[in-house]
């Protein structure tokens, strides 16, 4: 008894120290940009000093909560590790925000509001501190709920509420944030229906033929390219638009370049890696694995080089305003910016990323290689698809509803096929349970199209039935077996609340936080 109660306290310990030192890393980071900017020569600014740490802070809880979103999913398919998934997308977000973060940024996210109504450089400065720390701990509270959002809204949002408090309603642009509330309709509702296509496609043409490992051998590839295609295209278009600017024909062309040089190698590779494996479901998801880790990687590298501008752009503008004394419609990126937005990132994600990389992954509904990249696809062609409407997406949003889509198709094949054993077993009752058992096992073992002729042939004989192996209670338990919820309500209804109020309450504490920090300012 008493070496539990110590086994008891050491993990609470445990726990105690490793929140500390995520804690004391976090604001070591802090004071590192305090001190950086203390030294940096010449008179010290206070305002920029402040806004900087702001930066920090808000880059370590996009870290926290918006890289899971293209990790979660080959962690919970474990396709990575943990640990794995953490250090290849630190990596690749830092990459990305360096290399393609840009050299100039727009101070005012998605044209929320109007700078030229606001003149008065110091109401400027206090009103994109107000939008940013706001931002950042609207972002912190979601990451501790468990609720993957959007930072793009949470910075809208900020903006919003900071820019309405200090020039009055007339300063928002009323027709953006529209496009910014339809995101919420439309980006998770075009993420489920790609990635559930994409894993019904995967379901008709691999996993349900006799022969798997033969269907993967003509299929896979094909996918692999189609992957190849969308991601190369995506990554053009998205990750290096801030030092490459191309169109969509250029982009598609260079990804059907990549398409077909990946169908060519996987072609060729694809007999000899199959030949090694099982003819399970377990062994074409090995196939799948190694795109899954690509996935990761370039949708880090593409998130940074664009989800960078959510910490660094708003703490660009206050630099641009100090030392130019004057706000501007875009303002240049300063390297020790960038790297303020890219370190915190990828320490943000390193200390604190783990919880909502569970939730992603394996919080919603059960993943594997296939399901995860559905996923990733889903993520790649949703914004190309957007981009080319001109539609408004989030990209957290896409990537937690494709996880939703993925679950919600999974309960629905599970009960239909629930309703076709129902169907079999009522046919047959007064049967010899061994005949019946018979006609399952060889309706189980059919492919998609023989088990709709079997279906279509039992429904036809009309047989009549007097005598009934299978009680009503027995039936109702039949049906309660494939009626399971294979996604978890509790995170669906969590998620979207937060995901509904992102905007307005981010919006509601910079107003606050604007009041507040120019009542301080102010003689």
């Amino acid at each position: 008894m008493e070496l539990e109660k110590l086994l008891k306290l050491e993990q609470a310990a445990n726990k105690g120290r490793q929140e500390m030192f995520r804690m004391g890393t976090a604001l070591l980071f802090l004071v590192g940009i305090i001190l950086f900017i203390a030294m940096r020569g010449g008179e010290i600014n206070y305002s920029l000093m402040v806004a900087a740490m702001i930066g920090g802070y808000m880059a370590l809880n996009i870290g926290a909560n918006d890289v899971a979103n293209n990790i979660g999913p080959a962690v919970g398919s474990r396709a990575l590790t943990l640990t794995g998934a953490i250090f290849i997308a630190a990596v690749f977000e830092a990459a990305g925000a360096i290399i393609a973060g840009g050299d100039v940024v727009g101070i005012i996210k998605s044209g929320i509001i109007n700078p030229d109504a606001i003149a008065d450089v110091d109401v400027f400065i206090w009103l994109m501190t107000a939008a940013l720390l706001a931002g950042a701990l609207w972002l912190n509270i979601a990451t501790a709920a468990g609720a993957p959002v959007s930072t793009t809204h949470s910075i809208v949002g900020g903006v919003l509420g900071a820019g309405v408090a200090a020039g009055g309603l007339g300063v928002a642009n009323w027709g953006a944030v529209g496009q910014i509330a339809a995101s919420w309709v439309i980006s998770p509702v075009m993420g489920g229906m790609i990635a559930a296509a994409f894993l019904y496609l995967i379901k008709r043409t691999i996993t349900y033929k006799p022969d798997m490992l033969q269907a993967a051998r003509k299929m896979v590839p094909l996918l692999l390219a189609a992957m190849a295609w969308a991601f190369s295209t995506y990554l053009v278009l998205k990750g290096l638009t801030q030092i490459w600017k191309v169109g969509f024909g250029t982009a598609a062309l260079i990804g059907t370049g990549f398409a077909v040089a990946t169908y060519a190698i996987t072609r060729s590779s694809m007999a000899t890696v199959s030949a090694r494996l099982e003819n399970k479901k377990q062994g074409v998801n090995t196939l799948f694995t190694l795109p899954m880790i690509f996935s990761a990687a370039l949708l880090s590298f593409a998130h940074g080089a664009n989800d960078v501008a959510n910490a660094i752009g708003p703490l660009a503008a206050i630099n641009e305003a100090i030392e130019h004394g004057a706000v501007v419609a875009r303002a240049a990126i300063p390297l020790w910016v960038l790297l303020v937005g890219a370190i915190g990132i990828s320490l943000g994600l390193a200390l604190y990323g783990p919880k909502l990389v569970k939730t992603v992954g394996s919080g919603i509904t059960e993943l594997d290689q296939m399901r995860g990249f559905c996923i990733a696809m889903a993520a790649a062609i949703t914004v190309i698809l957007a981009s080319q409407l001109g539609l408004p997406v989030s990209s957290t949003h896409i990537a937690v509803g494709a996880v939703f889509g993925v679950g919600f198709l999974r309960e629905y094949i599970k009960a239909h096929y629930g309703r076709m054993i129902e169907t079999i077993e009522e046919h047959h009752e007064g049967h010899d349970r061994e005949i019946v058992e018979a006609y399952l096992e060889r309706f189980r073992a059919a492919d998609f199209e023989e088990k709709g002729a079997m279906l279509a042939r039992l429904k036809a004989s009309k047989q009549a039935v007097e005598e009934s192996h299978l009680t009503k209670k027995e039936r109702k338990g039949l049906k309660s077996i494939y009626r399971q919820e294979l996604v978890k309500r509790s995170a669906l209804m969590r998620i979207v609340a937060a995901w509904l109020i992102t905007v307005p309450v981010s919006a509601l504490m910079a107003a606050v936080l604007f009041y507040t920090i120019r009542g301080m300012m102010l003689p």
